[in-house]
């Protein structure tokens, strides 16, 4: 069973964002917190992890950096109302698999969830730069 963990703290969205989700992978958990997100990472060993930036009441950077050192196999996608393709650089860098912008979320992330899946990264279209990359 493919399983997917969406972090978002904004019920409304997250809402929208898990029956998107829910088109193509059999279980959507959510969580509204990063105490919950890493609890939940560590039980269900999710295929995918969907993290907004504004889970992180700090450092979003240092949160997707714990992420990777805490579950070095996950496969993480952030999404963000952040549009530069400095913000999606330094996402990218601090170990993310792929950055969606929220307002491209309903064509963005399902392609971005394929891609990172097969092992690439991805990055919104939106921002200007190659949308994925492959597996090295």
């Amino acid at each position: 069973m493919r399983c997917v963990l969406l972090a978002d703290p904004h019920h409304g969205l997250s809402e929208g964002v898990r029956n998107l989700l829910a088109t193509t992978f059999e279980a959507v958990i959510m969580v509204a917190d990063e105490v919950s997100l890493f609890e939940s990472a560590g039980r269900l060993h999710s295929d995918l992890t969907v993290v907004d930036l504004a889970l992180s009441r700090g450092n979003g950077l240092e949160l997707v950096r714990r992420l990777r050192t805490s579950f070095p196999q996950m496969k993480v996608i952030v999404v963000s109302v952040h549009d530069q393709s400095s913000v999606s650089r330094s996402i990218l860098d601090a170990g993310a698999n792929g950055f969606v912008v929220k307002r491209a979320l309903a064509t963005d992330l399902l392609p971005a969830a394929d891609v990172v899946l097969a092992g690439g990264q991805y990055v919104s279209p939106d921002l200007g730069e190659s949308s994925t990359r492959e597996a090295s």
